[in-house]
Parts: C-alpha cells; sequence; structure tokens
C-alpha cells in the first residue's frame, strides 16, 4: 500500500509509526508532517484543508489511500472532494464529520437513536442562554457548537461565570464562527474514559480504551489545552463496561449514521463519562483519533495497523480480529511554557535520541521543525509525546518519565501525574 497521510501533530506521527511496522506500507507520504513522520517518508509543504493541493498530491504518488489524521480536512469535505475524483479515503466525508464539527448536531443525533447523553439546550442569543442556564444547577457546562481546537468547553461554578462565557461566545464571537451558537448542557459527575474505534460503516470494532489529561496543572487544575498526556488501557474498564459501551453507544452510533444515508468510514472517538452505577454517557463525539490518546493506543495496539485501514475502506473489518492490548502505554506531553496562553517559539531541543535509547520509549513530534542552523526547535504550544511501553503501568509511567527528564528545550513543561490515578474506577477503589 501506498498512503497519504494529512496532517502535522504527534498523532499523525504515531499513525505513521504505526503504519511504517507493516508489511503492506510500500510507500508513506504527508502533508504536512512534520520532522519526526519525515524519517518513514516524504512529506509535502501543502495545507492538508486544501483539497485540489491534496487531490493533486495523491495523483502524482499514486496513492491507494489517504488517511485523515485531524479534525479539519474532514470537516472541510477534503474526503468527498477525493472520494469523486475515485480515491479511497480512511474517514468520514463533511456529513459524517458533522458529529465532531457540530457539538449541536451531535446531541441531537444522540437524541434522535436514543444514545445516553446530558440532558441539553441549544441557545444562539443571551436570551436564551440565560433561560437555558437557570434551570439548571452549578457547575455549569458550556459549548461552543464548532471546532475549537480543544478549547470550546467550559465548567464555569457561577452563573456570573457562565453568562460571562455566553457573552464572549455569542455576542463578542471570541470563537468568531465556532461560537456562534452554543450547547448549554447538565453537568454529569463521573470519570471520563475514551473510547476509539474503528468502523467501515457497518461494523464496529473498538481499539484500546484510553484516558487523557485535559487540564495543564497536576490535579486537573487549570485552563484545558488539546491534552497533556494518557495512558492505555484504561485498568477499569473491565469486559462488561466495554461490552455495555459496545451496545449501548457504538453500535446505535453506527445504525443511526447508516439510517440517516451518511457513509462512514474511519474513526469514531467516544468521549465518556462513567459514574459510580456504571452507567455510560457520551460527552463527545470526535471522528478521528484523539491527541494523545492515539500516541498511546497506537504504541499499545497488538494488530497490524495498516491491515486495519485497508479491511475499513474495503468494507471487510468484520474479517479482521485483533486480541486486547498486551502492554501498557503511558504518554507524557512536553509543552512550551504559556501554553494554553501565549508562548514563544524557536527553541533548540536536545535529548529525543538519547530518551528513545531507553527499550520501550518513543517520542512523537508535534510543534517542531526543522532550523537550518539551530537543527531541531520548538514551533507550538504541544511540542512533543514522551511514550513508555512496558508490562505494567508503573513501569511504562516510570519509562515516560524518565525519558522526558532526558529531553530538554527552553521553557519545557510537562505534568508530573499522568497516570497517577489510573487504579481508580467511577464505583470505588479496585
Amino acid at each position: 500500500m501506498k498512503i497519504l497521510l494529512l496532517g502535522g501533530g504527534a498523532r499523525e506521527h504515531a499513525i505513521a509509526w504505526a503504519l511504517n511496522k507493516s508489511p503492506k506500507v510500500e510507500a508513506l507520504f504527508a502533508a504536512p508532517g512534520n520532522p519526526g513522520i519525515a524519517r518513514f517518508g516524504t512529506c509535502f509543504s501543502i495545507d492538508p484543508c486544501d483539497s485540489a493541493a491534496v487531490l493533486q498530491i495523491a495523483r502524482e504518488t499514486s496513492v491507494d489511500c489517504v488517511f485523515a489524521g485531524p479534525e479539519a480536512p474532514l470537516v472541510a469535505g477534503v474526503a468527498d472532494s477525493l472520494r469523486k475524483a475515485g480515491i479511497t479515503v480512511f474517514g468520514p466525508g463533511r456529513n459524517g464529520a458533522m458529529l465532531e464539527g457540530s457539538k449541536a448536531f451531535a446531541k441531537q443525533f444522540m437524541k434522535r437513536h436514543g444514545i445516553p447523553t446530558a440532558p441539553f439546550d441549544i441557545v444562539s442569543d443571551m436570551e436564551q442562554a440565560e433561560a437555558a442556564l437557570r434551570k439548571r444547577n452549578p457547575p455549569y457546562v458550556v459549548k461552543a457548537d464548532g471546532l475549537a481546537a480543544g478549547k470550546g468547553a467550559f465548567l464555569p461554578d457561577t452563573m456570573e461565570e457562565a453568562l460571562g462565557i455566553c457573552r464572549r461566545l455569542l455576542v463578542e464571537a471570541e470563537l468568531n464562527e465556532a461560537g456562534k451558537t452554543v450547547v448549554i448542557e447538565d453537568f454529569l459527575p463521573g470519570t471520563e474514559i475514551t473510547i476509539l474505534a474503528v468502523t467501515d460503516g457497518r461494523t464496529v470494532r473498538q481499539l484500546p480504551s484510553s484516558q487523557d489529561h485535559k487540564r495543564i496543572f497536576d490535579g486537573d487544575r487549570g485552563p484545558n489545552t488539546g491534552g497533556m498526556g494518557a495512558y492505555c488501557p484504561v485498568p477499569w474498564a473491565d469486559a462488561d463496561l466495554l461490552d455495555q459501551i459496545q451496545r449501548q453507544i457504538l453500535e446505535p452510533t453506527v445504525r443511526g449514521l447508516s439510517s440517516e444515508g451518511i457513509d462512514f468510514c474511519g474513526i469514531i472517538y467516544a468521549g465518556l463519562m462513567v459514574d459510580n452505577r456504571r452507567n455510560c454517557r457520551v460527552l463527545e463525539y470526535n471522528v478521528r483519533l484523539g491527541d494523545p490518546e492515539a500516541q498511546v493506543v497506537l504504541a499499545a495496539f497488538p494488530g497490524d495497523w495498516a491491515e486495519v485501514v485497508e479491511a475499513a475502506c474495503e468494507k471487510r473489518l468484520h474479517r479482521v480480529q485483533w486480541s486486547q492490548a498486551r502492554k501498557t502505554a503511558v504518554g507524557v506531553v512536553l509543552a512550551s511554557g504559556g501554553y494554553p496562553g501565549e508562548y514563544r517559539k524557536g527553541y533548540r531541543i536536545l535529548g529525543i535520541e538519547e530518551a528513545e535509547k531507553e527499550e520501550g520509549v518513543i517520542v512523537f513530534q508535534a510543534g517542531t521543525t526543522l532550523d537550518p542552523e539551530a537543527g531541531l526547535v520548538t514551533s507550538g504550544g504541544r511540542v512533543l509525546t514522551v511514550v513508555g511501553l512496558a508490562e505494567t503501568l508503573g513501569a511504562a509511567r516510570e519509562k515516560a518519565y524518565c525519558a522526558a527528564a532526558k529531553i530538554a528545550f527552553t521553557d519545557a513543561y510537562f505534568r508530573t501525574d499522568i497516570s497517577a490515578k489510573a487504579s481508580s474506577p467511577p464505583w470505588g477503589a479496585c
């Protein structure tokens, strides 16, 4: 197989790493890619949301499949343009991508198909917002409808704060078009878990469970980020719970998409809240692998990733089998100081090669670029994901943190508590 990978973050580096392990993959290309991905194939400096540019590269390289890494190209309809030109794509069309592209669409979809989620209201002005908030008790949940790079969800503790957030979104247009419509929903207590699944539009198969850490500071404090670390699999996500998720959430989702005429091939990401009675409710859908979840899930995935992608594209996913993850992975994100706010770029990165000398350590690059004089330098908020892979959670965590300590760049920051509470299920101690 020749594969063109869209995207250039740590998630896409992990996808490239997983594809590169497969004997099925003959050649790998990426747009735009990053210095880490370039180790596995050729990178093209184009906008992955530019359908015409992507189509041109796909034709020039004679690829068998285009793998859409991030959500933006999918919501922009790149997959539709490629399929219209006869090119196979792993990733949904624009209509399927609305599960992630519009929180309002996703909530209404779940309501139509009986998929458990929090009660909600969809509002477009301050009068509606205040009425929706008055019906609820704090903490409040306010979400921008559109894509906001993981920063469109808010949990204000007071009515004053909640109204202020709604005003910033609806009146001041802080998130532009993404905040013109707002979803206000009930707060759900419990513990979050991420379930990633592959579907060909008929069959849906789970990948290893994972849990990410969204807040910037230890102890889940501070503002939300795109994700500061993750681990996989989740120890308390037993077979019964995963079967429940399959029956109550994943299968109804795929059936619902099909019943609405949406031919969905790709990833379904279900961000779930599990309460102390083992009830599972959907917090959000995404239509791509999570970041940083992909980095740990693909590191621990025991199967041939290219075989899974190929089978999904050919609608024969039911014929592909893979076992449960035999190893545990812990991923720690190294970020630029100041992230998720303002931060500086261009700092030299040292120590990646030294970190990767340790068996079971993989460093996935995100906000990096090559400088002609300085070499590898920082270019983004989340710079690297350092993954430790081992037989036990404790060993994987130790590998990840020992490796992270070997990497240096000015103002580097990482959380020190990734996976620290992994053994604590919502229904009590293990």
